[in-house]
């Protein structure tokens, strides 16, 4: 399997990404620049967290229109995996690749600590390893996680099943309506959350269990291509 994690001007997780795959699932992974035009080597996209062009006008409103983003939509329709993660997920909402939007925290400051998520939907590609209804804790670290949407975009979410994690135990760190710290597209290839899986996939970094997003997903691929899961 191959991976592709995407470098924009002011990223600064693409080395967290990179390593998570590297070290976690020993899959081959790239970075890719933000003016590449051609995804199709790869089997997953990680959009990585950061401050894409400085966060100019809005999070994610200017990394939309890089040129990389149109392989990035072509990757998503051929229903490869495509995962936005703090900053990723901004772009992908500006993208139109997934509902709503990410607006400044409900305190208005800079949030950086553990997080208790909530595994609402356990049947994507980047979840199955996990237990329905499972609480995991995975670190945040954004100024704009406070995800909308309206009520019709909130119930047709939920009537998909397109709701991937919640925050959990009443710990809602930055006003997310309904709680919600993480998504999916209607079709499941396609995950945007705030947390930050990369970071937890080592009981050193204060958690580890971030590191089953990254076996979920060579366990999706695996089992698409028919391969025999190794261990």
């Amino acid at each position: 399997m191959k991976f592709a994690v995407l470098v924009f001007p002011g990223s600064n997780c693409d080395i967290d990404c990179y390593k998570a795959v590297e070290d976690t699932i020993g899959q081959k992974v790239d970075y890719v620049w933000h003016t590449a035009t051609d995804l199709s080597g790869y089997d997953a996209i990680l959009v990585p967290g950061g401050f894409s062009y400085g966060d100019y006008l809005r999070c994610g409103a200017i990394a939309r229109f890089a040129p990389v983003m149109n392989a990035v939509r072509e990757a998503a329709e051929a229903g490869k995996y495509v995962l936005g993660i703090c900053n990723g997920f901004q772009i992908l909402t500006e993208a139109g690749l997934l509902p709503g939007a990410l607006r400044r925290n409900r305190n208005l400051k800079f949030i950086c600590r553990q997080a208790p998520l909530e595994v609402v939907n356990n049947r994507t590609p980047f979840t199955n390893q996990y237990a329905s209804g499972e609480v995991i804790r995975i670190p945040i670290a954004h100024g704009e996680g406070n995800y909308y949407c309206d009520e019709e975009t909130l119930e047709r979410l939920k009537a998909n099943n397109q709701i991937v994690f919640r925050y959990a135990n009443g710990d809602n760190p930055n006003g997310s309506v309904y709680d919600i710290a993480g998504i999916c597209n209607e079709q499941g290839n396609v995950v945007g959350m705030m947390p930050h899986p990369e970071r937890a996939v080592d009981q050193l970094l204060g958690s580890e269990d971030g590191k089953r997003m990254f076996t979920s997903i060579l366990s999706a691929w695996r089992e698409r291509h028919g391969a025999a899961v190794n261990g």
